[in-house]
């Protein structure tokens, strides 16, 4: 379980081979948009209703989880419960509701977790030789790491994401191009010192996860409803970038809701998450990042399974 600050997911996998040489079968995959971190770049607080959201989402996976007869589990909470002042009492409600304690995960170990996600089943995808940059936007930050043959050549955590971004800059409806010019400023000067570093590792391969990418992904596609195998391992150019972006930073939010048939849930982060994606792809040069369905659930999967000392059996 990946408790974030858009949304809270659930991957329940039946996990053979070994750590080193992992294979997963995916029996279900849900993700539910709670907005746990709703407002907690403001004022540092989880709010109520924000927290009983996420728990009832818990609550419907508790139960899904007992139905299939889950001998490991692993819950992460990443940025939202990093930064707020009151995210004890939610664990607490949290492990009281899952039967296991979530904990709080660096944006190094998120990191880390979401490279081997992402990682394990490129396949003819990786180049041999060269770096595998990964990259999540999430809701509250957005982490980026390389390696190459298993050693890590870089990892970073940015507290840049598409709540984050929405909340602090984008409050006219649709964006106001002030906006959207403080927004996309205050973006490059993060991301350009992180480009430079990358670009330096000479990347064979970037790979870009969760929600923001693979709607944009989506969208890219024309699809009407999302479509998980179409959308693993398909590519995004950054002139495609480029275009949604500024078609979706055009509209309102009722027009999003409608263009985003296929993600409707995400229209009033989408404009500050395509932002981030934006101006990493910008900063870096990359013309071109591979999408990717797998990600921080399915390291936490391969951990839990083969004994990771955090997950609870």
């Amino acid at each position: 379980m990946d408790i974030g600050t858009n949304s809270v997911r659930l991957l329940v996998a039946e996990v053979a081979g070994s750590r080193e040489r992992p294979a997963l079968e995916t029996l279900h995959r849900r993700m539910t948009i709670t907005r746990l971190g709703q407002g907690v770049d403001g004022s540092g607080v989880l709010r109520e209703q924000a927290m009983e959201r996420t728990l009832a989402a818990l609550r419907e996976y508790r139960a899904l989880m007992e139905l299939e007869g889950v001998q490991a589990r692993s819950a992460a909470a990443t940025s939202a419960a990093r930064d707020a002042v009151n995210a004890d009492p939610f664990l607490d409600a949290a492990a009281r509701v899952l039967g296991t304690a979530p904990r709080v995960i660096s944006g190094r170990e998120e990191a880390a977790l979401s490279f081997l996600g992402a990682t394990y089943d490129l396949g003819e995808q990786e180049t041999a030789g060269r770096p595998v940059v990964v990259f999540d936007i999430g809701g509250g930050s957005t982490e980026i790491m390389a390696g190459r043959r298993g050693d890590i050549l870089l990892e970073r955590s940015l507290e840049v994401g598409c709540v984050r971004m929405s909340e602090r800059f984008l409050h006219s409806d649709p964006p106001a191009r002030d906006e959207l010019e403080s927004m996309e400023l205050y973006l490059d000067g993060i991301m350009t010192p992180l480009a430079e570093e990358t670009a330096s590792l000479g990347p064979g391969l970037v790979v870009g996860l969760a929600g923001t990418v693979t709607t944009l992904s989506g969208l890219n596609m024309g699809l009407e409803r999302y479509h998980t195998e179409a959308i693993h391992h398909s590519r995004l150019r950054r002139g495609e970038v480029e275009a949604i972006y500024g078609r979706l930073s055009s509209l309102s939010l009722a027009e999003r809701r409608e263009f985003m048939r296929l993600e409707p849930g995400r229209a009033d982060v989408i404009v500050g998450g395509a932002a981030v994606l934006r101006a990493l792809m910008r900063a870096a040069a990359w013309e071109e990042v591979l999408v990717s369905e797998k990600d921080i659930l399915d390291a936490l999967a391969i951990t839990a399974a083969f004994g990771d000392a955090q997950a609870t059996v």
